[in-house]
């Protein structure tokens, strides 16, 4: 039989691990002394040791290594299952670390751009609904992105082109959207994609979309890299509201988020302090 510190030594793993492998019950000892508690183990479980070390070496969780030496045959598989675990985890770690860089290489500014006049096509994103106190930025982006491939697959088909970056706008053009919106029962988003197209395209798009004239505006905008959240939103908001403009102040009502591969750029109309607006 070999002592705790001796087991301890020959297998490379501290007490301390050894009595939490033993609550566990991932590493039992052979004998334990009633009396004075000593845990002892046999020259047999040295063996067990290894693997449990090599298992854990992966990452794999204390319920996981157990489950693998309980079935052997579901090893293979097991280990599969957390090597792709580990690559999703590892690529948002690097999107994060990514994103993080990006963020302190060249902090996010507001600046000024004209959006020009054109023709888009609007969708309302079905769902997910936005609660009084919650709102799940991974379901929404999931639903918008959805929405937008949508109607650019529908767009194309009635032989009209896009001409431009898509972008998402609060549901609030009508009564019956706002009512929605401030009862939480939602749609919360609408889509909008720059379109090009003739007559016969636009007579050609079903009715569950519909053509509209987005008229010229300056804007105040601000790009944030990677996926949406309430404080990248929270923060766009902020940076536009505070960015000093000269007689003129952001309308955040006829914000805008338009979707770019890497990021999402928030935009809002600048409106003149005599009542008039930027529109061209």
């Amino acid at each position: 039989m070999l002592s705790i510190s001796e087991f301890s030594e020959m297998c490379n793993l501290s007490p301390q691990t050894l009595r939490f492998y033993h609550s566990e019950g991932l590493l039992v000892p052979a004998d334990v002394n009633e009396q004075t508690g000593y845990r002892s183990y046999t020259f047999e479980q040295v063996e067990q040791a290894m693997l449990i070390t090599v298992l854990r070496g992966t990452g794999m969780s204390v319920k996981l290594v157990r489950r693998a030496l309980d079935e052997p045959d579901a090893a293979p598989a097991l280990l599969q299952q957390h090597s792709t675990e580990v690559q999703l985890q590892r690529q948002a770690q690097d999107e994060a670390i990514s994103e993080a860089q990006e963020f302190f290489s060249l902090w996010p500014q507001a600046r000024l751009r004209h959006a020009p006049e054109m023709t888009v096509v609007s969708k309302l994103v079905p769902g997910p609904t936005a609660g009084p106190n919650q709102f799940d930025w991974d379901e929404a982006d999931a639903a918008v992105t959805a929405t937008v491939q949508e109607v650019v697959k529908t767009v194309v088909s009635c032989g009209a082109v896009v001409s431009g970056t898509p972008w998402r706008a609060l549901a609030a053009e009508t009564p019956e959207q706002k009512r929605q919106i401030l009862t939480g029962e939602g749609p919360c988003w609408l889509v909008k994609v720059p379109v090009t197209a003739d007559e016969k395209a636009v007579a050609a798009l079903p009715g569950n979309v519909e053509v509209q004239i987005f008229e010229a505006r300056d804007e105040l905008s601000i790009f944030i890299p990677g996926k949406s959240s309430m404080a990248k939103y929270g923060t766009a908001l902020s940076r536009l509201v505070m960015h000093p403009l000269e007689a003129a102040y952001v309308d955040i009502s006829r914000m805008r988020h338009l979707l770019h591969d890497d990021g999402v750029e928030t935009t809002a109309t600048i409106c003149k302090l005599d009542g008039t607006n930027s529109d061209g």
